[in-house]
């Protein structure tokens, strides 16, 4: 066990600052701020809710009396953001309560502690979180609870991001593969699971919301029901069941625990997005290999053939990264290539960045400079893909869930395998299901005219 998780419970106080409001009750405006993925957009809902709950309003900006951060600890820049926000939260509001929760005070608490917050606390206690709040008036709290063995899925449920058009629920947490470059295990713990009733029934309280897609995420979302004797695809078919849901779309999967028993059941889910992000990291062999990734190049590749025959008119996103830790010049050139034959719609890049405690870190490490010259190359492939993928789409009608987002062009929307279309603003409204042909593609999405409704 790494060092920063010796403690099993560890719960400070230290002499804080005088309270606000005249010495008044309790606080009164709280907003809030996510760094990282999609599992910590639907918890910062959750958490929202829990201080609705208590009587706080919900607000917007920089200046609300309680300033809470969900953080994210995925890379080394994801600290260093979460400290920056702080840092300037604290010069704008010296007055307010901070509040640093998530993945970077659960993965490094020696390192959050030293951090002018008043509240620091991880991922294993949200519901305390508005109580904590009323504690640090007086006193600095910080809490932090290892994730235990055996831990449960936490109960928690969410009516849907504001002024979003689709619904992220959160169906899985935690990850027991341990990548070599990777701290997530520590911030999120063992895999786990929602059950099923509890997820029918988010699913329906979203569809009485009026939503028509939902997002399932988690951290390690193929891992889903392992424990409960469940596959992914139940838990498709299951966000699928309530009327007003026309669109479920997936989160990130692992490659290695997509059987083709699976992609059979899941091409058996009508309503299920056929828009798959892939985490590949690299498609080098021997650079999969130092990553502790459970899968070669050759299986990748055979993986999207077989999901491509299953759903013909599939995309496949994936990240990739870039200058990993003994990466040489030969290994960057065969990812390179490889990446470039697979026909991915979108790669999301970035470059290695060292994690105290992962064995990567011990590892000889590709210099900055290096790094920086891959990933410009890197960007190059990834360009090409994206401007492939649009203009694959034109002459096409494809069925577009519009949104509120407005550009020069139209009204944005995306159809079902993630391509964004652009129609003009009279002819369709935020929330509707529209059929767009596609006439033309732009550098940032296609443009089209909806058919007659």
């Amino acid at each position: 066990m790494p060092p920063f998780c010796r403690f099993s419970r560890v719960f400070l106080v230290f002499p804080g600052k005088p309270s606000l409001l005249g010495g008044k009750e309790r606080f009164v405006t709280v907003s809030f701020f996510t760094l990282g993925c999609k599992v910590n957009q639907y918890e910062t809902q959750y958490l929202a809710q829990c201080f609705a709950q208590k009587g706080y309003q919900i607000v917007e900006g920089e200046t609300a009396q309680v300033l809470v951060i969900n953080s994210c600890t995925v890379t080394a820049m994801s600290d260093k953001k979460a400290r920056q926000l702080l840092h300037r939260l604290r010069r704008k509001n010296p007055d307010s309560i901070l509040v640093l929760c998530g993945c970077f005070p659960q993965a490094f608490p020696d390192q959050a502690a030293a951090l002018d917050a008043d509240v620091i606390t991880g991922n294993t206690n949200r519901t305390e979180i508005p109580d904590l709040v009323e504690q640090a008036r007086q006193n600095k709290v910080i809490k932090h609870r290892p994730h235990p063995l055996g831990e449960l899925f936490e109960p928690m449920q969410v009516q849907g991001l504001a002024r979003h058009t689709r619904a992220f629920l959160k169906i899985q947490d935690g990850c027991d593969r341990y990548c070599t470059y990777c701290i997530i295990p520590t911030a999120r713990g063992h895999s786990r699971s929602k059950p099923l009733d509890a997820l029918a029934r988010e699913a329906q309280l979203l569809a009485d919301q009026g939503y028509r897609e939902i997002v399932l995420t988690g951290i390690d979302l193929t891992s889903y029901g392992r424990e409960l004797g469940l596959t992914l695809s139940d838990a498709v078919a299951a966000a699928s069941k309530p009327e007003g849901i026309c669109r479920v779309r997936l989160g990130s999967l692992e490659p290695d625990e997509i059987s083709q028993e699976e992609i059979d059941a899941l091409a058996q889910c009508s309503k299920l997005c056929p828009q798959f992000h892939l985490s590949l990291q690299s498609g080098c062999d021997a650079t999969l290999k130092r990553m502790g990734r459970r899968y070669d190049s050759a299986f990748y590749r055979d993986l999207l053939l077989r999901l491509r025959a299953a759903f013909p008119h599939c995309s496949f996103t994936t990240d990739v990264m870039v200058g990993f830790a003994g990466e040489t010049q030969e290994e960057f050139e065969q990812s390179k290539a490889f990446i470039a034959k697979c026909g991915f719609a979108q790669i999301h890049l970035f470059p290695y960045s060292i994690r105290p405690g992962t064995p990567a870190a011990k590892l000889p490490q590709v210099p900055d400079y290096i790094k920086t010259n891959r990933m410009a190359e890197m960007e190059q492939v990834a360009q090409e893909a994206w401007n492939a993928f649009l203009q694959a789409g034109i002459g096409q009608v494809q069925q577009v869930l519009l949104e509120s987002t407005l550009t020069p062009r139209g009204r944005l929307g995306h159809t079902a395998n993630y391509r964004p279309v652009a129609v003009p603003v009279h002819q369709g409204n935020r929330g509707e299901l529209v059929q767009v042909q596609i006439q033309e593609a732009g550098n940032e999405f296609c443009f089209g005219r909806v058919l007659e409704k």
